[in-house]
C-alpha cells in the first residue's frame, strides 16, 4: 500500500482502466434477466459486456510496458521478485476467491476447487508479458503475439475448437491437466481455461506494444494518432478473421483478440485527445477513482458478493429494488449500479487520501 501520490499518470489510462473495472463490476452484479448488452453472448458473437475483461488485459499490457520501463526492462533480482511475487499474488487471490465461493456453499474442501478464474488469466497474462519484455527484444513484440494467434488458429481449427461438447480441444486439455472437478460449468467450456489462455497472453501483448509506440512518439498529438490507427488496423483485420474463425468469448478466438484490443485502442486514443489535449477532465474523477485501485475495487466487489449473498443482505436488497423497480432487467441494472456505487464510495475515500492499494 501506499499513501503517496503517483507522478506523471497517464491520466486518459487511468480513466480507460476505470470504465473497464467499474464495467467488470457492473456485470458481475447484475441480478436476474439482464438487457442483452449487459450479458456475455452464450457463445458466437459479441457483446459490450464482452468487451470489459479484453479491455483490462489490453491496459495491463500498456501498463506494463510503463512499469517495467522504470528498470530499463533490464533483469535483476529485484525485478523477479516483482514479477513473481504479483504474480503469485494475483493468482492466489484468484484461487482464494473461487475457494470462498465454496465455503459459503458449505464445501469447505478442494475437490471441486475452480483453479482458473479471472484473476489467475490476469496472473499468467502479466508474467508471460513481463518475462518477454525482459529477454525478447521489444521490436518484436507484435510479431510474437501474431506468432501466438497463428499457432492458436491451427490448433483451434485441428481440435474443433467451436465445437460445443466434449471434443473441444480445450476442455480436453482442461480435464486432461487440472481435472473435470476444477472446471466452470456454466459454459460449454472454461472461458478462463488453459487453451485461452495463449491468446490472451497474445492480447496482452499487443497492449505492451500499442504501449511502446506511444512511448516512442514525440507528442500527445502523435501519441492519439497512433493509438487510432493501430486500433482502426485491428479491428478491421479481426472483422474480416471473423468471417472464418467466428467472434468468442469463451475461446477467446483470434478474432475476437483483434477485434477487441482494436476497439480498446480506440477508445485510448479519443480519450488521450478528450482529457490529455483537450483537457476535458470535470466528468474523469468517478472513473479515476476505480482507475488508480484498480484490482483491490474488483477483489473487494467479488469478495462482498460472495459474503453478502451468504448473509442474505443482496437478497433484501434485491427485493426492495424489485418492489420499487417492477421491470425484471431495470431492476437489475439498478442492483449492479448500486454495487458498483459502494464500490466507488469506497474507492473514492482511498482516492482522496491518496491511497493507492497494488495487488
Amino acid at each position: 500500500m501506499s499513501n503517496q501520490k503517483e507522478n506523471k499518470r497517464l491520466a486518459s489510462l487511468d480513466v480507460l482502466r476505470g470504465i473497464t473495472v467499474a464495467g467488470m463490476i457492473l456485470v458481475n452484479n447484475e441480478a436476474g434477466d439482464t438487457f442483452t448488452p449487459l450479458a456475455h453472448s452464450k457463445w458466437n458473437g459479441m457483446t459490450p459486456c464482452d468487451l470489459v475483461f479484453p479491455f483490462f488485459l489490453y491496459i495491463m499490457g500498456i501498463s506494463t510496458f510503463l512499469s517495467l520501463r522504470k528498470f530499463g526492462f533490464k533483469w535483476s533480482p529485484a525485478v523477479a521478485r516483482k514479477i513473481a511475487k504479483r504474480t503469485i499474488l494475483i493468482f492466489l487471490i484468484g484461487l482464494g476467491i473461487n475457494w470462498l465461493s465454496n465455503v459459503v456453499g458449505g464445501d469447505w474442501g478442494l475437490g471441486n476447487l475452480r483453479i482458473m478464474a479471472v484473476l489467475q488469466r490476469i496472473a499468467l497474462c502479466y508474467c508471460a508479458v513481463s518475462l518477454l519484455a525482459l529477454f525478447v527484444n521489444h521490436k518484436y513484440s507484435l510479431h510474437i503475439a501474431i506468432g501466438l494467434l497463428a499457432i492458436y488458429t491451427v490448433i483451434l481449427l485441428l481440435g474443433n475448437g467451436y465445437a460445443t461438447d466434449a471434443s473441444n480441444i480445450a476442455l480436453c486439455i482442461d480435464k486432461a491437466i487440472l481435472g473435470g472437478n476444477h472446471l466452470y460449468t456454466h459454459s460449454p467450456i472454461d472461458p478462463e481455461g488453459l487453451l485461452g489462455t495463449i491468446p490472451a497472453i497474445a492480447h496482452t501483448l499487443i497492449g505492451f506494444w500499442c504501449g511502446r509506440a506511444m512511448m516512442q512518439a514525440e507528442s500527445t498529438s502523435e501519441k492519439v494518432l497512433r493509438f487510432l490507427l493501430a486500433g482502426a488496423v485491428l479491428v478491421f483485420a479481426g472483422y474480416l478473421l471473423s468471417y472464418g474463425l467466428p467472434l468468442n468469448k469463451s475461446i477467446w478466438s483470434p478474432s475476437f483478440t483483434l477485434m477487441t484490443t482494436g476497439l480498446a485502442s480506440l477508445l485510448q486514443g479519443i480519450l488521450m485527445y478528450t482529457i490529455d489535449i483537450k483537457n476535458h477532465r470535470n466528468w474523469t474523477t468517478p472513473f479515476l477513482v476505480f482507475g488508480v485501485n484498480p484490482l483491490f475495487l474488483y477483489v473487494l466487489s467479488e469478495v462482498m458478493a460472495i459474503v453478502c449473498w451468504n448473509v442474505g443482505l443482496y437478497s433484501m436488497l434485491n427485493n426492495g429494488i424489485h418492489a420499487i423497480v417492477t421491470n425484471n432487467q431495470w431492476a437489475s441494472l439498478c442492483f449492479a449500479l448500486v454495487i458498483v456505487t459502494v464500490c466507488g464510495l469506497i474507492g473514492w475515500w482511498l482516492y482522496k487520501r491518496k491511497i493507492f492499494i497494488k495487488i
